[in-house]
């Protein structure tokens, strides 16, 4: 039902309207649907949550939507104030999605899938940009595996992540460059998510290659919440998220997870992590508000590792045995970081972050067994702490170009990483240093700014940027006989073009064209003389569709030539830059209402990943995924909510001849919940028929304490068979 507001009169005549949209705890809608229901001009709030449309009069009604809330209607009766509207949430639906100007439907969608199936873990969080894969192999403490868009993203090379605006991406990391570790992000808290495939975002600038995405926060809590979670494989979770303050303009809360589990191993991971938050947010009037965060993170794991399929196959071991399961690590992660926004005057909003980060890590792996050191083995120890300062303006002016309503953003940034100790050495049972191969302090600072200029014709959106980031490299080794500095900078400039063509409401189709870049590791960048952040040109063409009210098609070909490669080393546990390469590939998403209870979303990819300059037939870039698809089957009606998910993952070269093959897999996961009262309970089935699957697969060369010479053969880590887990929580 709609509610009737009414403003002082002040003025009769028609002039344009104004006006900002905020939900009942007063943050800002993004993309809500504005309509003058007299004259049918319509409008949608840009990322400050404000909207103009050209003409109205004092008596005027507007009607306000958005999914996921109750519609609002407004009656004019002032042309000089600053219409404020504020809506109330309600379960989403599929046929409130529109095509029009201004609004992404991928994003709104996004926003359904999220209600639809909640993510329950911090792996999950990851999969809910469509056709993105993780893999874990490492005991559930190291960071995951990515694939996108045709990449072996390894821990995030070529995609940029960030929580609340605080950068994920390690540079520079002892592990991997790119290495993004989300286990900080409790699922429970997560708002939102905007995430885009491409490098077409002027904002995004280090590791935005294949896509990017930025996980916001919620500012407050709608109710306390405490739950309690037990699995198979002792696991067990504790989550609990309380309101602090909850006034009118001062809100906070503090939310902590506990979870343990010893996993399917037979040598149990004694994985434990522990997260910790807490959130203040102050309106200081209408146009100015404040925000702080704070957070800690830590986790310890035991890993299996990966393991050879001869091992297995010979009755050595089994799937979930280990040759060395002395790997593992541990890792901590704590956040601080202020947020600003003010509306300096009409149609001109800044923002402004400062956050600093304390980091650490130490990992043990054994990729190769016995093959560099047939007495002690080939255990490596990586390890490294560092502090992350970030400082960022930006300006966001609606405004008219030509006449028509556009929207002009700008902004200026630096990222500071002072990392110690960086290591890589060789170590016995994680006790013993045998002997240190990499060890030295790294300073990279990434200054940024841009540039962005969206203009909304009748039919037609034009979106020009320009970006420009300057790299500051500084790497001492300790190693050296004598001290040792080396240093260099790096430019690179990073233009985009977006164009997006609304047929009527039921098509649009858009062409994306941008370069982005990642850049490389200090060391591997200042001692080997590579590129410092070679670029990638990216063009995205697509359609999207929406036949009738529930249902809606995207698809998308698009192409991705890359300066540079990341090649996973598998004797030496980093990576290191190869040649250049070209993807080319298709994207389908479908989402379909099929009654008001349940819902369908199916997402399908396929890529032609090759190096270029190699010979036809040695030209397969190792791990890239060919085909991909989910599909998943919802239902929520009343307190009832459930859905079956499958996940699938084509076969695909693991090494340049296409000679070793990364076999694929097809899962199936389940999940229940009914809602009595303040009480909800959840029953969750993954690999729901225990599929015997290969999670994380390598080609390595290595060698077993009985073998006399080296075989290159797949290295794998089980997926988890079959895991049951309940969940019970209560909201007051």
């Amino acid at each position: 039902m709609t509610v009737l507001f009414s403003l002082s009169v002040v003025g009769i005549y028609a002039q344009s309207i104004k006006g900002i949209v905020k939900d009942q705890y007063g943050s800002e809608i993004i993309g809500a649907h504005v309509l003058n229901v007299q004259t049918q001009e319509h409008a949608h709030t840009d990322f400050n949550g404000t909207f103009e449309l050209a003409t109205g009069q004092v008596g005027d009604s507007i009607m306000v939507t958005s999914i996921g809330y109750e519609p609002e209607l407004v009656m004019l009766s002032s042309l000089d104030d600053l219409v404020q509207v504020s809506i109330t949430e309600k379960q989403y639906r599929f046929d409130e999605v529109v095509i029009s100007q201004g609004l992404d439907p991928a994003k709104q969608i996004a926003k359904i899938d999220l209600a639809q199936n909640p993510v329950q873990s911090s792996q999950e969080v990851l999969r809910v940009v469509p056709g993105l894969f993780i893999a874990q192999h490492a005991g559930g403490g190291k960071a995951e595996q990515i694939f996108l868009r045709g990449f072996d993203i390894d821990h995030g090379t070529d995609i940029a992540i960030s929580v609340e605006g605080m950068p994920v991406n390690m540079v520079s990391h002892a592990h991997g460059q790119g290495y993004s570790d989300l286990h900080f992000l409790m699922p429970e808290l997560i708002e939102s998510v905007d995430f885009a495939k491409g490098p077409y975002d002027t904002k995004v600038g280090n590791f935005a290659t294949a896509g990017h995405i930025d996980f916001r926060l919620k500012d407050q809590l709608a109710q306390n919440t405490i739950s309690a979670e037990f699995g198979s494989f002792n696991t067990k979770m504790l989550n609990t998220a309380v309101k602090l303050i909850d006034g009118d303009k001062t809100y906070s809360y503090i939310a902590g997870s506990l979870r343990a589990s010893d996993g399917p191993f037979e040598s149990s991971q004694n994985f434990d992590r522990l997260n910790l938050l807490t959130r203040w947010s102050h309106d200081l009037d209408d146009d100015e508000s404040i925000s702080f965060i704070a957070s800690h993170f830590t986790s310890k794991w035991d890993a299996s590792g990966q393991i050879p399929k001869r091992a297995v196959e010979s009755g050595q071991i089994t799937r979930f045995g280990a040759i060395d399961d002395t790997e593992g690590g541990n890792t901590s992660r704590t956040d601080l970081a202020i947020q600003h926004r003010k509306t300096l005057k009409d149609g001109l909003i800044m923002n402004n972050q400062l956050s600093h980060s304390l980091y650490d890590f130490r990992l043990w792996s054994n990729f190769t067994f016995f093959l560099r050191d047939p007495e002690n083995s080939d255990q490596i120890r990586q390890s490294e702490s560092r502090n992350i300062t970030v400082l960022k303006s930006t300006l966001d002016y609606s405004t008219k170009l030509f006449g028509k309503a556009s929207l002009i953003s700008g902004g200026v940034g630096l990222r500071h990483d002072r990392i110690k100790d960086n290591e890589l050495s060789y170590t016995r049972n994680r006790q013993e240093l045998l002997q240190p191969i990499q060890f030295g302090d790294v300073i990279e600072t990434n200054y940024w700014s841009f540039a962005n200029a969206e203009i909304r014709f009748d039919k037609l959106v034009v979106e020009a940027g320009l970006r420009a980031d300057l790299f500051d490299f500084e790497y001492e080794d300790r190693l050296a006989n004598t001290f040792t500095r080396l240093s260099s900078d790096k430019v690179n400039i990073s233009p985009k073009l977006n164009l997006s063509y609304y047929v009527n409401d039921k098509m649009m189709v858009y062409a994306k064209s941008g370069i982005g870049f990642h850049s490389n590791d200090s060391r591997v960048a200042l001692q080997e003389d590579e590129g410092f952040a070679p670029s990638a040109l990216g063009v995205d063409l697509g359609v999207m569709v929406k036949p009738n009210a529930r249902s809606l098609i995207n698809l998308t070909a698009w192409t991705l030539d890359s300066d540079q490669e990341f090649v996973y080393v598998g004797d030496e546990g980093v990576v290191e830059p190869s040649g250049e390469s070209l993807r080319r590939g298709v994207d389908l998403s479908l989402r379909y209402q099929l009654t008001k209870a349940f819902g369908l979303q199916t997402d399908w990819t396929y890529t032609h990943a090759r190096a270029k300059g190699e010979p036809e037939g040695m030209d397969f870039i190792p791990l890239a995924p060919v085909w991909t698809g989910t599909a998943s089957l919802s239902y929520a009606q009343g307190p009832w909510n459930g859905s079956i998910s499958m996940r699938y993952l084509g076969d695909r070269a693991a090494n340049e001849d296409n000679s070793i093959v990364a076999e694929g897999y097809t899962v199936l996961d389940a999940a229940i919940s009914y809602r009595w009262k303040k009480l909800t309970f959840q029953l969750s089935f993954d690999n729901v028929l225990d599929t015997d699957w290969d999670e994380t697969q390598f080609a390595t060369e290595s060698r077993l304490a009985n073998e006399l010479e080296p075989v290159e053969e797949i290295h794998f880590t089980p997926g988890t068979p079959r895991f049951t887990s309940f969940r019970v929580s209560f909201n007051f």
